[in-house]
């Protein structure tokens, strides 16, 4: 998958439709040349209308689509004929994604759920026709409201992926193999810095029919919140995540510094992170002898879950989704 295909952000210039005008129309019939006011309403100005689509995981079909109108509503008619709506106009996007007022930044809205629909902008009202404004004094109103305006804004949509576990670590920390491993996603693996462009998602089974959503993030380094390497485009992401997952190699010169350093980068990110439970998995432990892990655990974390485990061997998977289950049910975090 190109890095290119990966689209979590697009800025798009927005209009909902204009309301259509009431109508000034007179009742002119063969026997009733003095009918009355028949004005009808003129139709509301359509909607611009995010809508939540699972079956997307990427803002790219929005990305060349940098203006979106909805139609404008039509006038009323006489014999106290409301004009047509016009068209609403939506924009589907992934679960995860947010809406910002590009200048103030404001959120306006959150997909979350699958066939979600939030009116962005509104479309005008359409004006009312002379009908509504006939009256004992003003029995021939030549009178009828004009349809409101619609709205024009620039917007902001930015993904964040939805997922159960988040995996965070330095590049080569083996998220991506630990990935491949657990569940069908298959994100490209090589040995060197940053072969994960963009996150990956994948479904992981577990016991009894039950499932969990795991994504691999793009891998931090020591300075990721001030924008170095690729961290903080896809920091973002790790906010959406009920579980942190650290994965550290256990060939590592200093797991704990590891650790800490991860943390750090995160709570400059956003310091509400740090309220997500943690875990953390000591990767790649087929390539240390039993004293070299006993040696290593007297210098983990402490009051912190760890698994042991080997992606390419298989060791300890299902005691780490064994733990990543009791905590995904667990309603305090770890």
């Amino acid at each position: 998958m190109a890095s290119s295909n990966f689209i979590d952000y697009v800025k798009i210039n927005c209009r909902s439709g204009a309301g259509g005008a009431g109508s000034v129309h007179f009742r002119r019939e063969k026997h009733t040349p003095k009918g009355g006011p028949d004005g009808g309403d003129g139709g509301r100005g359509g909607h611009i209308i995010l809508r939540g689509n699972s079956q997307l995981w990427t803002l790219l079909h929005l990305k060349y689509r940098k203006h979106v109108k909805a139609g404008n509503g039509v006038a009323g008619e006489g014999g106290r004929r409301s004009g047509a709506e016009g068209e609403d106009m939506y924009l589907d996007v992934p679960l995860g994604t947010i809406a910002r007022n590009s200048e103030s930044n404001e959120k306006i809205a959150e997909i979350t759920e699958e066939g979600q629909e939030i009116i962005l902008f509104p479309g005008g009202r359409g004006g009312l026709g002379n009908d509504h404004f006939k009256s004992a004094t003003q029995q021939a109103p030549y009178y009828a409201q004009p349809g409101e305006p619609g709205s024009e804004e620039w917007v902001v949509l930015e993904l964040k992926l939805l997922a159960d576990v988040g995996l965070v670590g330095f590049p080569n920390a083996g998220k991506s193999t630990l990935l491949s491993v657990l569940s069908s996603a298959r994100p490209e693996i090589a040995d060197y810095p940053f072969t994960t462009l963009v996150p990956n998602l994948g479904v992981v089974a577990y016991r009894d029919y039950k499932s969990f959503v795991m994504a691999d993030i793009p891998g931090i380094i020591e300075g990721a919140a001030q924008g170095k390497g690729l961290g903080l485009r896809f920091l973002r992401h790790i906010e959406r995540n009920s579980i942190l997952l650290f994965l550290i190699p256990a060939t590592s010169e200093n797991i704990r510094q590891e650790y800490n350093t991860l943390l750090n980068e995160l709570r400059e990110f956003n310091p509400e992170l740090m309220d997500k439970t943690r875990l953390l998995a000591i990767t790649k432990i087929d390539l240390i002898d039993e004293e070299a892990r006993i040696k290593l655990e007297s210098d983990l974390p402490k009051k912190l879950p760890i698994a042991y485990i080997s992606a390419i061997s298989q060791r300890g998977l299902d005691e780490l989704k064994d733990i990543i289950w009791q905590n995904l049910t667990t309603t305090e975090p770890v």
